[in-house]
């Protein structure tokens, strides 16, 4: 017969979290914690994980930030979302701060772009731009951006 499996360590469980996809320090520590890992251990772990580079909070708001804007929804809801896992300003900044840099913060391009493939040619239609302002304003985007979105111009038809 073989071997009996050794116990993994809490740093082994963080890094099998780690390899799948990025995860912010609290949610780290919570999923280690939901695994039956102590809390000093857990906290120990995190913390070796982040002084290794394997965790990095920037890098996780910088990495939603630039999903959620690649799936359509606005700066307000990134940032509400970003503050839901625990991080700071500082990171937040940071994540804005790369999707500038990468050019992905037309918000209002983006806002425009989303009701335009939502509601087509109908969004001339007044029901129809209210339909796609509530629609924007669910999504995460600014009053500014909204009414710059919907608002009709024949001349782009």
């Amino acid at each position: 017969m073989g071997r009996p499996r050794r116990e993994t360590t809490p740093a082994q469980k963080a890094l099998a979290l780690l390899v799948r996809r990025e995860h912010s320090r609290p949610e780290l520590t919570r999923k280690l914690l939901a695994r039956g890992v102590a809390a000093e251990e857990a906290d120990a772990a995190v913390t070796k994980m982040a002084e290794a580079g394997w965790q990095d909070d920037v890098r996780f708001a910088c990495s939603l930030a630039r999903s959620r804007a690649v799936g359509g929804q606005g700066p307000l809801r990134i940032r509400a979302e970003l503050a839901s896992h625990g991080m700071d300003e500082a990171a937040i900044a940071a994540a804005f701060a790369a999707l500038a840099e990468a050019g992905e913060d037309d918000w209002q391009g983006r806002a425009r772009e989303l009701a335009r493939r939502r509601f087509g040619p109908e969004l001339e239609l007044l029901p129809v731009r209210r339909k796609a302002a509530d629609f924007l304003l669910r999504r995460g985007f600014d009053g500014d951006c909204v009414r710059a979105a919907i608002r009709f111009d024949p001349d782009e038809v």
